[in-house]
């Protein structure tokens, strides 16, 4: 779980202030008022998947339809999914990523026109499908690697390009290769995925473009169900397909502020500014330590040409760490010990430490890496060693990926300090919302704890709910048979912290007196139910809720042994008490309105 206390800070500071305005939002995304109600039951298209390679493992697929048009329509609207995660390409031009994160009982896809991607004669539309497998991210839940697009109009003549009904082409991009990170190799609690090892020379460059020839590829087989089936349909499924109620993720590009040292090489050219390059010549093992200047995250983009024979070690960090590495903290196991890092502007006599990637080029030119997962960093050190070709670092920058939050709300003081507090909060909050309110660094995990702060300052500032709809759904279909939600989710590593439930409650009250839609409110007050019922069956004759199972944390707390307070376990914590009080009175201004 990841610390909330200078985003805390920011809500004190505008309730203090009086000088935060929100307003409504406006905003509107792509999907939105589409008649989803036909995709309720049975699919057109079905899922497709490789014929031949294990659908469980690590592995990376590339999926390709090839079809003619004699005009460009004005329209060709498909839904698209994947199981892990895909990325869609038009005729060679990247479209998004997916599938917004679900469940397995609520699986999201994508609705997208890409009809101005489309052109006369020749088109190609391209999906490359990770399914990261064993090593996949805590939040990942999974069921095989699979594909599956369908489109909405059938108004253009002859044309079919639904998965299962018309013939696709698939292949294993066999250039790829998991690095799992654990707990222990990174020193503090991870479960955010793998990295990757590319070699470029097994790479089939240019497959998403219309002259790529796939006569080589196989034939996709369905996948192991009988249908494709939304949310409601009679028979059952692997995959319950739901529709993204959230809009598509800001992707822009973001440059490095400055090579902070290097060693092997000369620094005769910033690579990172645009139009600049850097030779690393024959039998060089060359370090370049990057600072972004502030954290952030997204998909780094790496441009290199020649370098046949080379490997480049891409390591990711939100901070440098002092060369002795001390003792681990007592936050949760976090080797990102504050002791550590100290000012995160001072580089000297530090080190970086965090999960990497491992790049290895063909020789051809201008070859681009980006990662199959996000990253996520304010610094990045590459570790570079050459064969007998010289390597040519023609770029490198981010494209920052995240929810399109819009900051609509403004604070002011004559505290200068206290308007740097203001943007330094909101970059954690823009950097920490994706597909869901998360830790984008050690664990990209979804906690009710984090969330309702989070989900506080997102209609505060934005004025925009979705994300935080999005998050109280999703707890409430995390809620388990004995009536508690888990304490974050997805996952498929169940975990569960009964004070947890307690704010899932007060989020939903959060939304009731903010957002004024009774309908949306009034379809939790079964599970609300149910959690008040778990605590109140544990009130003894004191009138106190005592023999607490689970995980009954609180916070990171001198005195909290891993973050509970005392007595909440088989004793009396007023901590816990009040705060089933507090859920109480949120439940009864609910209730009684209703």
């Amino acid at each position: 779980m990841k610390k909330t206390g200078l985003i805390s800070l920011i809500m004190v500071l505008a309730a203090l202030s009086g000088t935060l305005h929100a307003q409504e939002s406006t905003v509107t995304f792509n999907g939105e008022g589409k008649d989803f109600q036909k995709l309720k039951h049975t699919w057109k298209a079905q899922w497709i998947t490789h014929p031949t390679e294990s659908t469980l493992d690590y592995g990376v697929f590339l999926f390709r339809k090839s079809f003619e048009l004699s005009s460009v329509p004005d329209d060709l609207t498909v839904h698209v999914s994947a199981d892990n995660r895909y990325r869609l390409y038009v005729n060679g031009a990247y479209i998004t990523y997916g599938p917004s994160i679900g469940d397995i009982d609520h699986y999201r896809y994508e609705t997208i026109d890409i009809a101005r991607y489309l052109q006369e004669g020749n088109n190609v539309i391209a999906a490359e499908v990770v399914n990261f497998g064993e090593y996949r991210r805590g939040a990942q839940q999974t069921f095989q690697t699979a594909f599956i697009l369908q489109a909405e109009s059938e108004a253009l003549s002859g044309l079919d390009i639904n998965t299962g009904s018309t013939p696709w082409k698939v292949v294993k991009n066999r250039a790829y290769e998991g690095i799992p990170f654990t707990t222990d190799s990174l020193g503090a609690y991870y479960v955010a995925g793998p990295g990757e090892k590319i070699d470029a020379a097994s790479y089939p460059w240019g497959w998403e473009t219309v002259g790529f020839d796939d006569a080589h590829w196989q034939d996709p087989k369905p996948g192991t169900v009988e249908f494709a089936v939304g949310r409601g349909f009679l028979y059952g499924s692997t995959w319950y397909l739901v529709p993204r109620q959230i809009p598509l993720m800001e992707e822009h590009a973001s440059r490095f502020s400055s090579i902070t040292r290097s060693s092997g090489v000369e620094q005769t050219a910033p690579f990172i500014e645009k139009d600049t390059r850097m030779v690393i010549p024959p039998g060089t093992r060359a370090t370049i330590l990057l600072d972004h200047k502030n954290h952030t995250t997204g998909f780094p983009v790496l441009t290199t040409s020649k370098g046949k024979e080379a490997e480049i070690k891409i390591t990711y960090a939100e901070a440098l760490y002092i060369e002795d590495p001390g003792q681990e903290s007592g936050d949760g196991g976090h080797f990102a010990s504050h002791d550590l890092k100290r000012n995160r502007n001072e580089t000297e006599g530090k080190v970086i430490r965090g999960y990497y990637d491992i790049v290895k080029p063909d020789g051809g030119m201008n070859r681009t890496f980006k990662p199959l997962a996000r990253r996520t960093f304010r610094f990045v050190q590459l570790d570079i060693e050459t064969g007998e070709e010289e390597l040519v670092l023609e770029d490198y920058l981010n494209n920052f990926a995240g929810y399109p939050f819009e900051e609509r709300a403004s604070f002011s003081s004559d505290e200068p300090r206290l308007e740097k507090i203001w943007d330094a909060a909101w970059r954690t909050m823009v950097n920490s919302s994706e597909e869901q309110f998360f830790d984008p660094y050690y664990e990209q995990l979804q906690y009710i704890g984090d969330t309702r702060i989070e989900a506080l300052i997102s209609i505060y500032v934005s004025g925009d709910d979705r994300l935080m709809r999005k998050a109280i759904e999703t707890f409430d279909d995390s809620r388990l048979p004995n009536g508690l939600t888990q304490s974050r989710y997805p996952s498929y590593i169940v975990q569960v912290i009964p004070p947890f439930s307690l704010l899932w409650i007060a989020m939903i009250h959060d939304h009731f007196i903010y957002q004024n839609d009774d309908q949306f409110v009034a379809q939790f007050i079964p599970g609300m139910k149910t959690v008040l019922d778990w605590f109140a069956r544990r009130v003894d004759s004191t009138g106190m809720v005592t023999n607490l199972e689970w995980w009954n944390f609180t916070d990171w707390s001198d005195g909290f042994l891993n973050g509970i307070p005392p007595g909440a376990d088989d004793g009396y914590s007023a901590n816990i008490n009040l705060q089933f009080v507090s859920a109480l009175q949120q439940a009864v201004e609910i209730f009684s309105h209703f």
